[in-house]
């Protein structure tokens, strides 16, 4: 099938329709909108959602975009960040699951740049399976990277080209501005606290938020187009590589057969909580 876009709010309801003919995965980009340094609020919306997008395509995937408000965590004391709570994020985000199952979408895929978003996603990519049977997927999309070092010059370097390299994947490179004045080299103003902080796994560990807008994050000048076209470039063919790596079709092959051997121990042990719903339905 020859798709005119893979991001279903921009498709039309008969080519949904056709698409489900063939193939079922929808990959779901979950962002925030925080504060960033001297790049936009969504960027970690956008990085997520070019990752996403390759990642469909190397699959045969839709993407479904505009999930940019969810919990955002330390960086709460910015004005212009978005702080939805981890308990409404789940719910939310477990309503569009649901919804996208009864569409027909049963292999589904949520990834996301974000650090704290496991606490959203995990419980809902948990209990969706008690509750259904089907098996969705977790993607964190920085332990993606992380296998990945090999592949990186600079760590940080490497991540603001990523972020830029995010918009022009989606098309949306002028939304990056021309900046200076966002670089530097200070602690954050919490690094008092980073014996807490690693106690538990990134921002789950204790409550807190940044004392000063600059902890989150020093971002690279961008002084000219000249300079914003290299890190796209760069940033582009990282995520490109990246993606390959995934491979993101034996994924989609290891959701299928992780179904077949969860309907097989459903057989076994019918008091599951997926066993028992599918028999007498979820309460």
């Amino acid at each position: 099938m020859e798709l005119r876009t893979r991001i279903l709010g921009k498709m039309l309801n008969s080519e949904v329709q056709e698409y489900l003919k063939e193939n079922d995965i929808i990959i779901v980009p979950v962002g925030t909108t925080e504060m960033h340094g001297g790049f936009p609020l969504d960027s970690e919306t956008v990085i997520s959602e070019a990752y996403c997008l390759k990642m469909a395509e190397a699959c045969n995937g839709l993407v479904l975009t505009g999930l940019p408000y969810f919990y955002a965590g330390a960086t709460a004391s910015g004005r212009g960040t978005v702080q939805v709570s981890v308990r409404e994020g789940i719910d939310y985000l477990g309503a569009i699951a649901r919804s996208l199952l009864r569409q027909g979408f049963k292999r589904q895929i949520y990834l996301s740049f974000h650090g704290p978003a496991h606490m959203t996603i995990c419980p809902m990519i948990r209990d969706f399976y008690d509750e259904t049977g089907v098996p969705i997927l977790y993607m964190d999309c920085m332990m993606q990277v992380n296998k990945c070092k090999d592949l990186l010059t600079d760590f940080m370097t490497d991540f603001h080209s990523i972020t830029v390299g995010a918009y022009k994947i989606m098309n949306r490179l002028d939304d990056v501005p021309l900046v200076t004045g966002y670089s530097h080299q200070d602690p954050q103003s919490c690094a008092q606290f980073n014996d807490l902080f690693s106690l538990g796994y990134q921002s789950a560990a204790v409550g807190y938020c940044f004392g000063e807008n600059k902890d989150h994050m020093s971002t690279p000048d961008i002084p000219d187009i000249e300079t914003r076209d290299r890190m796209a470039e760069v940033g582009e063919n990282l995520i490109n590589k990246m993606v390959e790596r995934m491979d993101m079709p034996h994924v989609v092959d290891q959701l299928r057969e992780l179904e077949k051997y969860g309907l097989e121990n459903e057989e076994k042990y019918p008091w599951m909580p997926a066993a028992w719903n599918r028999e007498h339905g979820a309460k």
